[in-house]
């Protein structure tokens, strides 16, 4: 259960006016007071008028900061000459907490007398202020008794400021922390209130919107608004505000509104609310939730229970907390709304976006291994390794993939190898199984623990070397392709006029004197090897490629088409970018033959690797080079892992960092013997697997537009299904795989590198430097550090960054089995160092999640 802790306001949570809210961005700022326990992760906040008498109400009783809009008696509304309506408008909040379901018997009452009666209109068409709260009324006046005997005009009166400002006069609405701006009103929801003299019972009205709405500055994408209509002499604990404070707190959690929205009659509504009322209930009892505490991470649940024998504990924590969800693991794959959509556009994002790099890794290690390692051989390796991941791993939407540092890292074993006369398939299987065995190591005795220790930063600043690597990978074929196609030695020679038929060979041929051929073979060779169209081909299909997959991706911001289908079109964008382009280089401009990837056919699979041929000083030496990678797979397995559970994901069942670095060592183990490409958990397709498999939530605020995750499907599916397309995939060699360019593969990388940098807070930061002061965003760093701070921060990320390139991208190899070590030292640094120059308190806002 989630816990929540309220701050008291101090002397500096004064009133502020609506304008002022807008014009600074922010509200008033809380220092640390009493606290008070709650179940969700929203607080309270309410916009509420008093009488109209001019006063200012500002009370401070029981955790709440009160904002009343009040039309002044002092100043009277008048006309001028050109019939504007002037008025005064004072607002200030209040906050207050959630209702007790299990203290508060009245709480329960209230839902069932709503249950009772029904007011409910589901799938609700209007969009305007005016006209949903009109079609509730009516919806009232339709079921009206003896004690709903009201005009529409007097509750309209009551429920806005006044008839010529349509603004809701008394509200209640939720608040979250993020970590996009720290404060949000939430905005998908709205409770509206209001006392009438004619009422003599209580009513509660419920819409559901059919499309989100923009009723107020604060609650621009509202779906579901609650009105509650009261006497105005009442007793307490039935006044409005107590009313309204019950129907809030079943409406404060996100996964319980995502069910809301989701359900198609009332009767599964009302079930969902009867369901809701008794949980809270049940849950505010437990002892745990009567008072205030810290919310434990899996690694102090870990910690704090006692055993005799650490060994292995971890792994036995982890295999009791997810193995009692591995069979919904394939449920939630299935049933739920819009589910099969989300669970078929995920499985082609994750085919397309592992099948591809595949294939530009396999060329890679073809090139550096002569041979010995190629396509077919990282398409299988891929396919069992991915597979047998999904199956037995515990968090099954980490994505395994083989990377950049692993190809760079074979072909340092190839080197050495081919410098010291060893055998290359036997020393590369003796570095694996050391490497496997140091991973073994580390999960029993429970190393994974050490990574409560890698803050945001540690994580984000890995995440961007990753977004670096698939960068230059892109840049380094598109200077390699330019340097070979459009700025060559003949290019250069034609360019010069030493020949000037540059398209037409035979004409060429036909102009040269007959005694004149050792010149006319020079021409037509140097005409065949200018292509300069290959080039701008190349750039056409990579950037092509990278704007029609943004372009998709970032659909769901343009107002264009349905919300329904601008989803499908961002779902879809990486698959429909691929598949275009390809067509568009294959067909269209099928006149220009790019050179298509190229493999070995003649390839034996399960060949053991003579580990026995090897000497014990290799042995030994073997040893070395596995502990180094046993490093980097160390990092790289727990940073995924830490960024796919990370707090802002929302994931319901667990991680399993010892586990799941458990699983991949045994998985490595077998690959080594058969000399096959190693994986592990790859940045940043972690990550967008998680994404892909949300249902997001829009927040705007100041003209900001933010996504939170709502839902995530947790499910083992969409690994299980898309490396078994990458098995049958070696039975698409040669054809159709070969109508991919390669440009495209290259755009595919930046397709990833840049949808990685979205929500990177490190690179966020970066923007600042170039971004006006006044067009900061509103963000909880901004808003709780220092500028100074701010940028002292980022530079000393920029600094380790810097370093991690330089041993990273270095051209000498060996350099590069310092890399694992330096990421190791990214935590030390973080923890013992940069507090020297920041202090913990703007740490921690900096660098939490």
């Amino acid at each position: 259960m989630v816990k929540i802790t309220f701050d008291l306001p101090h002397e500096e949570a004064g009133v502020m006016s609506d304008s002022e809210n807008h014009q600074n961005g922010m509200f008033p700022e809380w220092e640390k007071g009493s606290e008070k326990s709650g179940n969700s992760a929203d607080a309270l906040h309410l916009i509420e008028t008093g009488k109209p008498n001019g006063k200012q109400h500002l009370d401070f009783t029981d955790n709440a900061v009160v904002n009343r809009y009040e039309t002044s008696d002092s100043v009277d509304t008048h006309k001028e000459d050109d019939d504007e309506e002037i008025s005064l408008l004072h607002g200030c909040f209040e906050k207050i907490p959630m209702k007790d379901f299990h203290a508060e018997i009245r709480a329960y009452k209230d839902v069932e007398d709503f249950l009772n009666s029904t007011l409910l209109l589901l799938n609700l068409q209007q969009t305007g202020l005016t006209e949903i709260i009109d079609a509730m009324l009516k919806k009232l006046h339709e079921n009206s008794d003896e004690g709903s005997q009201f005009t529409l005009e007097e509750a309209r009166h009551a429920i806005f400021t006044q008839d010529s400002v349509h603004t809701l006069s008394r509200t209640i609405q939720g608040t979250t922390t993020s970590e996009d701006s720290g404060f949000d009103f939430d905005q998908s929801w709205i409770c509206a209130m209001c006392e009438l003299s004619n009422l003599t019972k209580r009513h509660v009205v419920i819409a559901r919107l059919a499309h989100p709405a923009n009723l107020g500055s604060t609650s621009q994408e509202v779906q579901l608004v609650i009105l509650v209509l009261t006497p105005t002499v009442e007793k307490s604990t039935k006044s409005a505000l107590e009313t309204a404070r019950t129907f809030s707190t079943l409406f404060l959690d996100m996964d319980y509104r995502h069910k809301l929205l989701e359900v198609q009659t009332e009767s599964e509504f009302k079930q969902l609310l009867q369901q809701r009322t008794k949980l809270l209930s049940s849950q505010q009892g437990l002892p745990e939730n009567r008072k205030s505490h810290l919310v434990l991470s899996d690694f102090e649940k870990d910690e704090a229970e006692e055993s005799k024998c650490p060994l292995g504990r971890g792994m036995i924590n982890d295999l009791k907390r997810r193995l009692p969800h591995y069979w919904s693991d394939y449920k939630d794959g299935i049933f739920g709304k819009r589910t099969i959509h989300k669970v078929i556009s995920t499985t082609f994002f994750l085919y397309f976006a592992c099948v591809l790099p595949n294939i530009a890794f396999g060329m890679l290690n073809d090139s550096n291994t002569d041979g010995a390692i190629g396509v077919q051989k990282i398409l299988f390796s891929q396919c069992l390794g991915g597979l047998l991941f999904a199956v037995f791993g515990g968090q099954p939407l980490i994505v395994l993939l083989t990377t950049a540092p692993l190809a760079l890292y074979t072909k340092i074993i190839y080197s050495i190898s081919d410098d010291f006369g060893l055998d290359f398939n036997a020393m590369f299987a003796c570095v694996g199984l050391w490497n496997a065995f140091f991973l073994i190591i580390y999960s029993v005795f429970n190393l994974s623990k050490l990574m409560k220790y890698s803050s945001r930063s540690t994580e984000e600043i890995f995440s961007l070397f990753i977004v670096f690597a698939f960068s230059a990978d892109a840049i380094k074929d598109t200077v390699k392709d330019f340097n070979k196609n459009y700025y060559s030695s003949s290019c250069d020679s034609l360019s010069q006029g030493s020949f000037v038929n540059q398209t037409n060979i035979s004409a060429v041929t036909t102009q040269m004197p007959s005694t004149n051929l050792s010149d006319t073979t020079t021409a037509a060779n140097m005409i065949q090897e200018c292509l300069k169209e290959n080039s701008i081909l190349f750039l056409l299909l990579m950037l092509g490629t990278v704007w029609l997959g943004i372009t998709l991706y970032n659909f769901t911001k343009t107002p264009f088409l349905n919300a329904g289908k601008r989803e499908m079109l961002a779902d879809y964008a990486l698959p429909v970018a691929v598949l275009a382009m390809s067509f568009f280089g294959s067909f269209v401009f099928k006149d220009i033959k790019l050179k298509p990837f190229t493999y070995r056919t003649n390839v034996e699979f399960f060949v053991v690797a003579p580990i026995h041929t090897l000497p014990w000083g290799a042995v030994l030496g073997a040893a070395g080079l596995g502990f180094c990678l046993s490093l980097l797979f160390f990092m790289d397995q727990n940073i995924s892992s830490a960024l796919v559970n990370a707090p802002a994901n929302k994931l319901k069942k667990g991680a399993a960092y010892h586990w799941d670095l458990f699983t991949v060592a045994i998985i490595n183990a077998f690959l080594s013997i058969f000399t096959f490409p190693w994986v592990h958990a790859a940045l940043p397709h972690s990550p967008l697997h998680v994404k892909a498999l949300a249902d997001m939530e829009d927040r705007v605020d100041q003209g900001h537009v933010h996504q939170i995750v709502v839902y995530v499907r947790e499910t083992r599916l969409t690994g299980i299904i898309s490396h078994i397309m990458i098995g049958l995939s070696l039975l698409l060699l040669p054809y159709p795989m070969s109508y991919i360019p390669r440009p495209v593969l290259d755009g595919l990388f930046l397709y990833i590198a840049i949808t990685a940098l979205f929500g990177n807070q490190m690179f966020d930061r970066i923007m600042l430097f170039f971004t006006e002061q006044a067009a900061y965003p509103p963000n909880h760093y901004i808003r709780r550090v220092p500028q100074r701070k701010i940028h002292l921060f980022t530079v000393t990320q920029i600094l380790q960054l810097f370093v991690l390139c330089i041993f990273g991208f270095s051209p000498i190899p060996y350099m590069k089995m310092v890399f694992p070590i330096l990421i190791m030292l990214l935590m030390p640094i973080r923890h013992k160092l940069t507090p020297k120059f920041i202090e913990p308190k703007y740490l921690k806002a900096l660098d939490g999640h």
